[in-house]
């Protein structure tokens, strides 16, 4: 029960199914859900493989960030009051987070989980295609995290490489169907929100990604489809694109290319902004989101780093950076580890380009406090837990990396596995 309550609140954080359904924006799905996962786990407790006393070492610094945060906000010398109700929202991931950690236990588990969120972003790149077709940019056409088009640009980088993880790992026609066209539907979103960054973006991740997945996977294909996929949609939808990225330049001779070009010194300014604000604030910052209020612009400064340390400070930037870390280093001990099963080997891969993503896209992008990334860094510890957790409790001798990658679809690599091992 407590693991379909936690189901539930990826799929309402992801999908944001009150803007399909307006009856459902009356209610607080988010905080319902969240509230029946953690009543699901108090029930359960003494039930499940892993207690409090588990968490890894991210989880530590993720709860002391938010504290910090909470500190920030009492000593705000800008709004307390906002700066509060910001970090107590914003806190409730962290429940989420741990509750992700203590009930997913199993590669199936998490193979769901992860499939809810990366479903959900394509399904939500398609219903933003099909209602603001003619919307520029896609601006305000989803809601919540997606409000913003450099916002729904940075949740596809993120998502991306789930999605093309699946696509991999499928062999039925159908499912390849499905997962191919929700990437097409998202690189599609993509190119028509004109994000610089998010394009930017999109390049070194999904670089990395077919690093992984094209060369090291030897799967070329994927190599050539992408270029050519990646090639049509720039020809057939990238005009506002292309006008935003000579903005630049310095370019004004369109209306689109002015408006681009005045982005670009505003956030230039703003980033000007926040390094004042870090130099009076450096211990406690100004409170969560009261970097709008302070710069005079109400907007946010674009790069998740100064984000933090200015509405943070820099002792809450030291402790997620050391969160940050830990996701990578949970990926390098995942990787130095001989005969992993296909699956695990996929989902390293994955979750290394969207790290690898938001490292990239946070120095253009206020994300810092978008849940997708602390999710992402829960994934690995869930990971290397199982992993970890299967080689204590099964013998050394791989058996269970070899029952774990029979389980899934079959593929080459496990069928040859078990004919030289398990003869008859």
């Amino acid at each position: 029960m407590a693991f379909f309550w936690l189901g539930a609140f990826y799929f309402i954080y992801c999908a944001r199914p009150e803007d399909w359904v307006k009856a459902l924006g009356y209610a607080p799905m988010a905080k319902i859900t969240a509230i029946m996962a953690l009543f699901g786990l108090f029930f359960s407790m003494g039930k499940t493989p892993r207690r409090l006393s588990d968490l890894p070492r991210e989880a530590v610094y993720l709860l002391i960030m938010i504290a910090l945060l909470f500190v920030s906000a009492l000593f705000s010398p800008i709004w307390r009051g906002g700066a509060f109700f910001n970090t107590l929202n914003f806190s409730k991931m962290y429940v989420a987070w741990v509750l992700t950690f203590l009930l997913i236990t199993t590669h199936e588990r998490l193979r769901r989980i992860i499939s809810i969120q990366a479903l959900a972003v394509a399904a939500v790149s398609a219903i933003a295609i099909v209602k603001g077709h003619s919307v520029p940019r896609l601006n305000g056409v989803i809601g919540g995290v997606y409000s913003n088009p450099n916002d729904l640009a940075f949740a596809i980088v993120l998502n991306f490489p789930f999605c093309l993880a699946f696509f991999v790992r499928t062999k039925q026609l159908f499912r390849r169907m499905l997962w191919g066209g929700g990437m097409l539907m998202m690189g599609a979103a993509l190119v028509l929100t004109a994000s610089r960054a998010g394009f930017i973006d999109f390049l070194i991740s999904g670089t990395v990604c077919l690093w992984h997945f094209g060369i090291k996977g030897r799967r070329l294909y994927l190599i050539v489809s992408t270029v050519f996929i990646g090639t049509l949609l720039l020809l057939l939808a990238g005009g506002r694109l292309k006008e935003r990225f000579y903005g630049l330049a310095g370019s004004t001779d369109t209306e689109v290319e002015d408006v681009a070009n005045g982005s670009y010194e505003e956030r230039r300014e703003l980033m000007v902004k926040s390094l004042e604000g870090i130099a009076h604030y450096p211990i406690l910052g100004m409170g969560m989101n009261n970097f709008m209020v302070y710069s005079g612009h109400w907007k946010e400064v674009h790069a998740v780093y100064l984000q933090i340390a200015v509405e943070g400070g820099i002792p809450v930037l030291i402790l997620f950076l050391l969160f940050l870390k830990r996701g990578f280093a949970n990926l390098n001990e995942l990787r130095r580890m001989r005969h992993l099963d296909v699956d695990t080997k996929l989902f390293v891969g994955a979750l290394h380009s969207s790290l690898i993503g938001f490292v990239v896209g946070a120095c253009f992008a206020p994300e810092a406090y978008q849940y997708f990334t602390y999710f992402a860094i829960c994934y690995t510890s869930v990971l290397f837990a199982i992993v970890k957790e299967r080689e204590k409790t099964e013998p050394a001798s791989g058996v269970w990396r070899v029952q774990n990658a029979l389980s899934a679809e079959p593929t080459v690599s496990g069928n040859v596995y078990a004919r030289e091992h398990f003869h008859g």
